[in-house]
């Protein structure tokens, strides 16, 4: 088995801000070979920053060339990038659902089977979709984000029980409320509700879903496949 040393090939999916920016740079930190995708390109320092959307797969597939290129067979996979287009159910149309399915959930089945291949071949992997705490919860007018998140979880442990033998592992971090640039634009007094809702009584950083996924692709953690991690603040406990 190859050993998950730090120097390993890494791919994040939405490296350019937010979660994804602190994964990258968290695992580059490390001493890993990072390469962060998204639509615009942008990346940690250190990160080689690739562009794509993620709902075309020419695009993606010409990416992972570059990061294969520059840092050999991808041996970490990370899908965080994910859209919203909210809206109640009356009012969702089919594009809304179909552009959130693709990007959040059908983008994490192609990664994972274009990069399940190479990594049973080494007999090492490490792979981690980032879903959220809304995938256990539900959340009014987030019909498709909510499916979409939930079915990551399905996912990685239908490939947990695939790959397991083979050396890799497939986990599922749940964040909550984190503080990012979206949280940013909100009023105060909507910041302190959806903190009133947390155990903890405050939003998450992005650095602690780093944290976790740091744990999930780290040695520590080799005998961890399966899982769900909830980083928020305890919001979901019991679900």
């Amino acid at each position: 088995m190859i050993d998950s040393t730090p120097g390993r090939s890494v791919l994040v999916t939405g490296a350019s801000r937010g979660i994804g920016w602190a994964i990258a740079s968290r695992l580059n930190q490390r001493g890993d070979q990072v390469a962060g995708l998204s639509r615009g390109g942008g990346a940690p320092e250190g990160v080689l920053g690739l562009t794509a959307d993620l709902s075309d797969w020419d695009q993606t597939e010409a990416a992972l060339a570059q990061a294969e290129a520059a840092h050999g067979p991808i041996e970490v996979l990370i899908c965080n990038a994910g859209v919203t287009r909210d809206g109640l159910i009356a009012r969702m149309s089919d594009q809304a659902w179909d552009e959130v399915l693709d990007v959040d959930l059908t983008a994490p089945f192609k990664l994972a089977r274009r990069l399940a291949r190479p990594m049973v071949r080494q007999r090492f992997g490490r792979i981690v979709f980032i879903s959220s705490v809304v995938a256990l919860l539900g959340s009014a007018g987030q019909a498709n984000y909510a499916a979409a998140k939930a079915g990551l979880i399905g996912l990685a442990r239908s490939l947990a029980r695939e790959l397991g033998g083979r050396g890799v592992t497939v986990n599922v971090v749940t964040p909550g409320f984190i503080t990012t640039d979206m949280t940013a634009v909100l009023e105060p007094a909507q910041v302190e509700a959806y903190a009133e809702r947390v155990p903890l009584g405050r939003l998450g950083q992005a650095e602690d879903v780093a944290g976790a996924v740091d744990f999930l692709t780290s040695d520590q953690a080799a005998y961890v496949t399966g899982a769900v991690l909830p980083v928020d603040g305890g919001l979901g406990m019991g679900h």
